[in-house]
């Protein structure tokens, strides 16, 4: 385990090596002045990111081609806060703050993605990275407005599926086609809007293979089960007027992934009280097992299925009726099938089939305030069946929200208000475990000061409250992706967190910095506690103790000249349990690092390293995990042919084939990352 460096070693790392991350600002423009600005449209005000009393961060453009990634933490891994919980090469869900599912919420377009990846990490969030248009993370309290599955945090995926506006031409579109070496990964996308008078269609399909991926000094010299394939595909139609629009989509997902590190070592293990009972093992601590036998046994080919389709309806009407300025509704329905298999043998089958709704009422300026109200519905119904893994029973959730969202400006201050009341039913099917009812209040406040041209100060507070979710209401049973026997608790009581969250950013000149410190205490906090292990197996019981998160998110630019500019970054996070009681599982380690982009003409190159700490501040029964440092870079080109717009792009990752183990994932020692990458792509615009 290297220890944490000095502050003359961090000082020279930051001004010497180059970081994995980037705010809207990191690109570099070809003029000094103010950035355009970039609207979130996950915040229903519509405002800019550099207007939000909390902070968010957008990917969009070439800078979304650019961090290219096959699954959705992995690409989202380089934003401020922002870590991956992987899962080989098949799977992975952002981690913000520190926190995952189920309290990060991941959108499409607003409408929620109703796949099974709370479920389990070995579940693939169900949205297309190849055929994202732009990218929103919502961190603190600016997510309130979507519920407590929000409390940590919103993910927005926006796309092109139902068009909001004919083409200038009639049609336009994109291709884009890439590959890697780690994994011999070959990925192609394509998308066509076509569209006269007030109709437009749009079709658009993905593809994306890869073989297990390669690690560096590790046992193997590549992952079992970490190959992945998968199909993506939709066509949309809308009706668009000079007020707005109405239109559908159909689109469909269909993957088939290796799941690293799946055993059935474990499978006859059970809780005998608070303790483990494996066979004729002892169910003790053992300091001295070797943990590389599992994988001789995870060896099989343990794969996973999932089929997801999903109708979509969404529309906007501007001036609907005296005293609202814009109504928009987005809606929802998903059917969605995954299986399980061992040496292509069918095992547990998990399903979820259910709608969302969401409406949105901007009503206009009144008395100076202009805000939105809205409701949301949910309903879905889960089910698990077959196999050894069928530790959740079936059953339906429904949920209704309502809230409000009000904005004030004067002089150079902007106060923000939020609120939102949910309600939320969960009735298990077999009817011997008692149903779950109950409700959540949650409220923010906020302001930005202007308080000189290109700075902005910003504080916010907020109550979020969440109530648990099936798993931690009914869980019981053997976890073959997290290696536990799962115990739920249905007396278990809704969770209430107290944040604040200071921001202070410098938006315009040559140096430009974003800085935000949050302290969230979370009274009731639900997590998973460690009874007893056997070996790598430990039986969990959810429960519930007051906890705390803290940390800081910064970075910096300066501009030496129009075709360079330097940026330094890091963030951390700090969460553990109050009262001594120790600290909580999976928190990511702090990070630092520093990047350099380089404009000349058409050509754009960066060359950036990342140093992760290492992380010894652990959970009982948890390993610490050894810090490791990333080399990274690449060259673009941007031209233009034929009135066609194409974009060329090459980029390494882990130039220096480093051995490195990503604390937030379950499977860290038998999945590490992957080793020295190059990727290779084009992308052409029409």
């Amino acid at each position: 385990m290297r220890p944490i460096p000095r502050p003359l070693t961090l000082a020279l790392v930051m001004a010497f090596a180059q970081p994995a991350y980037a705010q809207t600002t990191k690109t570099a423009p070809t003029s000094v002045g103010s950035l355009p600005s970039i609207i979130v449209t996950a915040n229903p005000l519509g405002l800019d990111s550099d207007s939000l009393t909390t902070p968010a961060s957008v990917l969009q453009g070439e800078r979304l081609t650019l961090n290219r990634r096959s699954t959705l933490g992995e690409l989202l891994e380089g934003e401020p806060g922002v870590r991956a919980d992987t899962f080989g090469g098949g799977a992975s869900r952002p981690v913000i703050r520190g926190q995952t599912a189920p309290r990060v919420k991941v959108l499409s377009d607003g409408s929620e993605v109703m796949d099974a990846s709370g479920v389990s990490p070995d579940h693939v969030v169900t949205v297309d990275t190849l055929l994202a248009r732009r990218v929103e993370i919502l961190r603190g309290p600016s997510a309130l407005l979507y519920g407590g599955g929000a409390i940590g945090g919103v993910v927005n995926v926006l796309d092109d599926k139902i068009p909001t506006e004919i083409p200038e031409n009639g049609f336009s579109g994109s291709i884009e086609v890439l590959g890697a070496t780690a994994a011999k990964e070959r990925a192609g996308a394509v998308g066509l809007t076509v569209g006269e008078g007030n109709i437009a269609v749009h079709v658009e399909g993905a593809r994306r293979r890869a073989d297990d991926y390669r690690v560096a000094d590790w046992t193997e010299s590549r992952v079992p089960n970490s190959n992945a394939d998968s199909t993506t595909g939709s066509v949309g139609l809308s009706f668009i007027g000079s007020r707005g629009y109405i239109g559908a989509a159909y689109s469909y997902r269909e993957d088939d992934y290796g799941l690293p590190g799946h055993s059935h070592e474990y499978e006859d293990c059970h809780p005998h009280g608070s303790t483990l009972h494996c066979g004729g093992h002892d169910h003790g601590h053992d300091d001295d097992h070797d943990h590389d036998h599992d994988r001789e046994h995870g060896e099989h080919a343990a794969t996973a299925h999932l089929r997801s389709d999903r109708l979509d309806l969404r529309g906007e009407l501007r001036d609907p009726f005296a005293g609202f300025s814009n109504l928009s509704f987005r809606g929802g329905y998903t059917d969605y099938r995954h299986d399980e298999r061992d040496d292509g043998e069918l095992g547990t089958t998990f399903t979820n089939r259910g709608y969302d709704g969401r409406l949105e009422l901007r009503h206009k300026p009144l008395a100076g305030w202009d805000g939105v109200v809205g409701m949301q519905a949910s309903r879905y119904d889960f089910a698990s069946f077959g196999g050894a893994e069928n530790f959740i029973p079936n059953t339906r959730t429904q949920s209704t929200g309502l809230f409000l969202l009000e904005s004030y400006e004067w002089n150079d201050w902007r106060f923000e208000l939020g609120a939102r009341h949910e309600w939320q039913s969960v009735s298990p099917e077999s009817g011997i475990q008692p149903d779950y009812d109950g409700n959540a209040t949650s409220l923010s406040a906020g302001s930005t000061w202007n308080f000189v041209p290109g700075y902005a100060a910003s504080l916010s507070v907020s109550r979020s409250q969440r109530m648990p979710n099936v798993q931690e209401l009914y869980a019981r049973g053997v976890h073959f992706a997290t290696l536990t026997y799962e115990k739920g608790n249905a007396s278990l009581d809704k969770e209430t967190a107290r944040t604040v969250d200071l921001g202070l950013r410098k938006t315009d000149g040559d140096l430009r910095f974003a800085v935000n410190l949050f302290l969230s205490r979370i009274d009731g906090y639900i997590y998973g506690n460690t009874l007893d292990q056997h070996e790598d197996f430990r039986l969990i019981e959810y429960t519930q103790g007051d906890a705390f998160f803290a940390g800081v998110e910064a970075e910096a630019s300066y501009r030496f000249s129009p075709n360079m500019s330097v940026t330094v970054f890091g963030d951390y996070v700090r969460g553990k349990l109050r009262d001594g009681a120790g600290d909580l599982p999976r928190i990511p380690s702090a990070r630092i690092g520093t990047r350099t982009d380089l404009t000349w003409d058409r050509w754009g190159g960066f060359l950036e390293y990342t140093q992760v700490l290492s992380q010894n501040r652990i959970a009982s029964y948890e390993e610490t995990t050894s810090g490791y440092g990333l080399l990274g870079a690449g060259v673009s080109y941007k031209g233009t042919m034929a009135d066609t717009d194409f974009l060329l792009y090459l980029k390494g990752s882990n130039l220096m084939n480093k051995l490195a183990y990503n604390h937030t994932s379950f499977i860290s020692r038998e999945a590490p990352l992957q080793g020295r990458s190059i990727m290779a792509g084009v992308r052409v615009e029409f």
